[in-house]
């Protein structure tokens, strides 16, 4: 007799054996129809997995987020079988579940056209709607290598062959095509309705650049229609966001082959950046953080002791002089460590707090740089508290209440905070661990902050709070961090002087508010998508005359608005104020004063406000009055 336990707690009894399918018909047909798998004490299993033992068992549908797994798992098989339907030359390889969708990398001939995507997805629609049951088999390692190379599929014998011998893999078939695959998948295709293909792009074989160049197809999947078109809304949206489009449309930055991973920044970008490291800066000084400034390059033998030369070594600069190897920085910590040990500390200078505005290098690999949100040069505003233990919890809590002014400033309301704990491989002993941990729980706690774990997370030395924004259009950035690290000021050999005379340790914690400042900035442009508030935009106000007549009290205006420290361009183009207003509301200003005969005369301005707003006709110093105030609020 096999006992089934479901989620709400009745038990179900079978006398032999029983699938997850047996099970979902047992309950309902509706549930029968819709059951795309199993959790069977907590693994994901087929519906056609059969359950031998008393076992905890919860059916699978689209409504999970599992279910929504394995159909985008399922999806990527569907299109590599379609495009050996199309294509039976093509090889294919490997094809996973990423987020909100799926790839497949194949090896072929000829690059895959637009016009081949379109077919392969109505193909990929045509397979579907037979309804093919996907079957699964088991073979041994060695038969399973002979089958692919008998199919011509070189790439997945070759992964099979990596496989220990003696062991045995499970392939998957649905109609003509089967596949190497861990499972598990829907039942049939027909529970396949909901996708797109997106684009194709490059990517080697395994990853490395030594290996062959295939092709990868991107492709979404949903559970629903409205899923499916509310994601490619998204998309739309987030591609007139795009901070790469948008830096080059509003003259802000751009990035150069001469110098591939670094940012090359406007006069418009460049106003932008001092704005956002302006304010950081008056939030250390406001907030009890000592600026200091370390160099760009540091021996090798400190990177040595920080454990960071063989860890991280590949992802280093170096450089060479006197027969001495040098790196530039990767990151902060290590100076700030070297400047706190200049001079003797005492616990009463505790806890101290150093800024930075760092700038750090990093060789990224060239497929992963990403406009400005993802370079190989960078500037963090990296700070680092030295404290004792017991002053943690009160950092904490004054940092997070610190960031979420911060990010209510740049416009930012929803903030999701996560707790990682301590991972499998860690130093120092768990009583040390329990402290840190609770004092970052706590510390959330006490600020009022709804929060999640993501345990096993933390570093090998210590947890850490990220603090992730969301954005205008749901997407989520991660970009604050506060981590508990006894670690680095151990190996550096920090140290203060205790109320008991001895020497102690201090406890390093390492935070970011913004993160990277590139990053942050295409956060910035991408959330306000390019329309920046009036606080931070490169050109607060645009002045326009309509004839030669106004020119004199426009430049009056300008003069008068830059004096208050207003950001002003000034147009007298002899050109139609119409085509004037055109051009400039591109650049999106929050404000563009047009000024006529009667404005002249009457010592006023004609106000438009970003979107095409006419906000009357207003004297000068009532329009400097509202500008002033909007600066003033962060509006």
């Amino acid at each position: 007799m096999v006992q089934i336990t479901l989620p709400d707690g009745s038990q179900r009894q079978f006398p032999q054996p029983v699938t997850v399918a047996e099970v979902a018909a047992s309950i309902g047909a509706g549930l029968a129809k819709a059951a795309l798998g199993g959790k069977v004490d907590g693994q994901l299993v087929d519906t056609s997995y059969s359950i031998a033992q008393d076992a905890k068992l919860a059916i699978v549908t689209a409504k999970d987020a599992d279910g929504l797994e394995l159909i985008r798992h399922s999806t990527a098989h569907l299109l590599a079988y379609a495009v050996k339907a199309l294509f039976p030359e093509a090889q294919v390889t490997i094809g996973p579940v990423i987020e909100n969708g799926f790839f497949y990398d194949f090896s072929y001939k000829r690059p895959f056209t637009p016009e081949d995507l379109q077919a392969i997805e109505k193909r990929m629609a045509e397979l579907a709607a037979k309804d093919e049951p996907v079957l699964r088999r088991v073979l041994p390692r060695d038969e399973a290598v002979a089958h692919f190379k008998a199919m011509g599929e070189h790439y997945k014998a070759e992964i099979i062959g990596s496989i220990p011998a003696g062991q045995e893999v499970s392939l998957y078939r649905e109609g003509g095509f089967e596949d190497l695959c861990r499972g598990p998948h829907v039942p049939s295709t027909g529970k396949l309705k909901h996708f797109k293909l997106m684009k194709v792009a490059g990517a080697y074989w395994r990853g490395d650049s030594k290996n062959e160049m295939l092709q990868r197809i991107y492709g979404t999947a949903w559970a629903s229609k409205e899923d499916l078109q509310q994601h490619l809304t998204l998309l739309e949206e987030a591609e007139k966001r795009d901070h790469r489009k948008l830096g080059r449309e509003l003259d802000l930055f751009h990035i150069d082959e001469h110098s591939p991973g670094t940012v090359f920044w406007h006069p418009r970008g460049w106003t932008l950046w001092q704005e956002v490291e302006q304010y950081m800066r008056r939030v250390y000084r406001d907030n009890g953080y000592q600026e200091v400034k370390g160099p760009q390059i540091l021996d090798q033998g400190l990177w040595e002791k920080t454990g960071h030369w063989d860890k991280y070594r590949e992802n280093m600069f170096v450089t060479e002089s006197e027969k001495r190897d040098f790196a530039l920085k990767p990151m902060n910590c290590p100076g700030h460590i070297i400047i706190f040990k200049q001079g003797i500390k005492s616990y009463r200078d505790l806890p101290l707090r150093f800024g930075e505005f760092g700038q750090c290098h990093r060789n990224e690999p060239s497929g992963g740089l990403h406009g400005i949100m993802r370079v190989r040069a960078f500037t963090q505003d990296d700070g680092h508290i030295f404290c004792t233990e017991d002053q943690i919890l009160s950092e904490v809590v004054a940092f997070t209440t610190l960031l979420q002014k911060v990010y209510k400033d740049f416009g930012f309301s929803r903030i999701i905070y996560k707790l990682s704990t301590r991972p499998e491989k860690r130093i120092g002993s768990e009583e040390s661990w329990d402290r840190a941990e609770n004092a970052l729980a706590d510390g959330l706690r006490a600020s009022g902050c709804d929060f999640s774990y993501l345990p096993g997370e933390g570093a090998f030395y210590g947890p850490k709070i990220e603090y992730t924004l969301k954005d205008a259009i749901g997407r989520e950035w991660q970009c604050g961090t506060i981590q508990v690290d006894p670690n680095m000021p151990e190996r550096l050999d920090a140290e203060y002087v205790g109320e008991d005379g001895a020497r102690h340790r201090p406890i390093m914690l390492h935070r970011a508010i913004v993160g990277s400042l590139e990053r942050f900035i295409g956060i910035l442009i991408e959330e306000h998508a390019g329309a920046l508030p009036t606080w931070l935009s490169p050109v607060q106000v645009v002045v326009l005359n309509i004839t030669d007549a106004q020119a004199d009290y426009c430049q009056e205006i300008a003069k008068t608005l830059q004096n208050q420290g207003l950001r002003v361009q000034l147009d007298l183009r002899n050109e139609k104020i119409t085509y004037k207003i055109r051009e400039h509301s591109l650049q999106k200003p929050p404000f563009i004063l047009v000024v006529g005969d009667k404005e002249k005369a009457s010592g006023s301005v004609a106000v438009r406000a970003r979107g095409n707003k006419d906000l009357g006709v207003m004297s000068l110093a009532a329009f400097t009055a509202q500008i002033t105030s909007d600066i003033a609020h962060k509006a």
